[in-house]
């Protein structure tokens, strides 16, 4: 699955594959290199990026992460891949959720005319044999849900309408 990070403004979507002892770390159909970091301890560790090894240090805040590495800091915002690109908006005061993979619906968490929060479980989905939660961005009030559970999707189909609150 794809990981979205924002640094300094852009957003970039990278994965991660095992390889060997560590990863390796892709960026669309290219692998960047083999990735490696060793944790040793009080947010120091050893960043090791196609052979090459670097003392960085860390902190985790959240979705935030602040990395130290060659006398430069850099911030990274981890965004939820699934909410990035599951939720659009198509029209003022309408959110979308769409199936960010083609699946199942293996729990519907909600019904419509229900008020939500951020981050509130609006269905548990799998792709794969693998589940994943689809989860909402904002408050708002569900008004439409588009699949059954076990329903099958494809990619891209509009699971989940949510409409914000006060619209």
């Amino acid at each position: 699955m794809n990981h979205v990070f924002e640094l300094e403004g852009v957003d970039y979507q990278l994965w991660l594959s095992r390889w060997q002892q560590g990863y390796r770390l892709h960026f669309g159909d290219e692998v960047l290199a083999s990735l490696d970091l060793s944790h040793q301890g009080d947010g120091c560790g050893l960043l090791t990026i196609a052979g090459a090894t670097e003392p960085v240090r860390f902190a985790i805040d959240g979705d935030t992460i602040h990395l130290h590495m060659r006398g430069r800091t850099r911030i990274l915002r981890y965004r939820d891949p699934l909410s990035a690109h599951a939720l659009v908006k198509k029209d003022a005061g309408l959110l979308v959720a769409r199936a960010p993979m083609p699946g199942v619906v293996v729990k519907t968490s909600v019904s419509p005319g229900d008020q939500i929060s951020a981050g509130t479980a609006l269905m548990v989905i799998e792709s794969m044999k693998l589940e994943s939660v689809i989860r909402s961005p904002q408050d708002g009030v569900v008004d439409r849900i588009h699949f059954n559970e076990g329903e099958s999707f494809e990619h891209g189909a509009v699971l989940v309408t949510i409409t914000e609150e006060g619209h």
